[in-house]
């Protein structure tokens, strides 16, 4: 079988433990091609998985393939395949920030005149293009930070891994990942992402789970995850906009609406809202910890 007809991810029984504490506990999952984000609480395991199957960390037990490669025996191989963006800036401080992007496009192979049209859109796009000749011992924590993404993006990969991607971005570089992630999906690259940021899962995953002492805890789409909190809540509100009742209803949408729509036969006047679970109310549920 070849890795364009395999599960982009396989784990069975996969281990692996720190001076005797074991950080990942007997995982075994599958994944299809597309975007999924793994949650979980500081110390969850997230970066030791990430490690293993991008090949930087070996596992003390099971297996685990990439790709439909083994992550033991096709290092090489799958290291051609994948691109890593860890979660801190891993960029060469002695180049300018343009030359790392060249440097990196042609080690995946890239023709120069794509690696320069790839370079100057994302130097453009992170709000990097004024100081692309300058060398990167000059930036800042923030700027290093989007260089060292748009090095990891400048590749189309078939799996990018992206850990913690958006920690110290502000709003609108965080937003211009998210549109690089979602343009990067459609042209078939698969993302496998960890985070904390609830939202950039919602928003971005078609799969999230959830690791919590080593184990995958939940599993499904967001939809699916939020379901498992409970069903969406018509609120009541006064003229003050206060709420003054909530009725708990689950369902489809359909049936959603056939409440509202009773409610408003007997409450012609009242003001109603319908909330929904959140991704931080499952969070909590499943960890026992606020997301960060």
């Amino acid at each position: 079988m070849s890795y364009t007809d395999s599960p982009l991810i396989e784990l069975d029984g996969l281990t692996k433990g720190f001076g005797g504490n074991e950080v990942i506990k007997g995982l075994d999952l599958t994944l299809p091609p597309g975007i999924h984000a793994l949650l979980g609480p500081n110390g969850a395991g997230k970066t030791t998985l990430v490690n293993i199957l991008s090949t930087l960390t070996p596992a003390d037990s099971g297996t685990a393939r990439v790709l439909g490669l083994d992550v033991r025996r096709d290092k090489r191989r799958i290291q051609r395949l994948i691109s890593l963006t860890g979660q801190y800036a891993a960029v060469d401080e002695r180049l300018t920030g343009i030359e790392n992007l060249h440097m990196m496009g042609r080690l995946f192979g890239l023709s120069r005149r794509d690696t320069a049209a790839r370079a100057a859109g994302l130097l453009d796009r992170f709000e990097l293009a004024a100081a692309a000749g300058r060398r990167v011992s000059g930036y800042s924590g923030g700027m290093r930070r989007k260089l060292d993404i748009a090095v990891g993006l400048i590749a189309r990969p078939r799996l990018l891994f992206l850990d913690e991607p958006t920690t110290g971005l502000d709003t609108r570089s965080r937003q211009t990942l998210w549109d690089e992630i979602t343009a990067l999906a459609g042209d078939g690259t698969s993302i496998f992402l960890t985070t904390q940021y609830l939202e950039e899962a919602d928003v971005l995953a078609d799969r999230i789970m959830v690791l919590n002492g080593g184990r995958v805890v939940a599993d499904g789409t967001a939809s699916q995850l939020k379901e498992r909190v409970g069903g969406s809540t018509i609120r009541l509100h006064d003229g003050q906009g206060r709420v003054t009742e909530e009725i708990a209803t689950r369902g489809t949408a359909l049936e959603i609406s056939r409440h509202l729509a009773a409610l408003a036969a007997e409450r012609p006047d009242v003001r109603v809202t319908v909330r929904r679970p959140t991704l931080d109310e499952v969070f909590l549920q499943l960890t026992g910890k606020q997301a960060s």
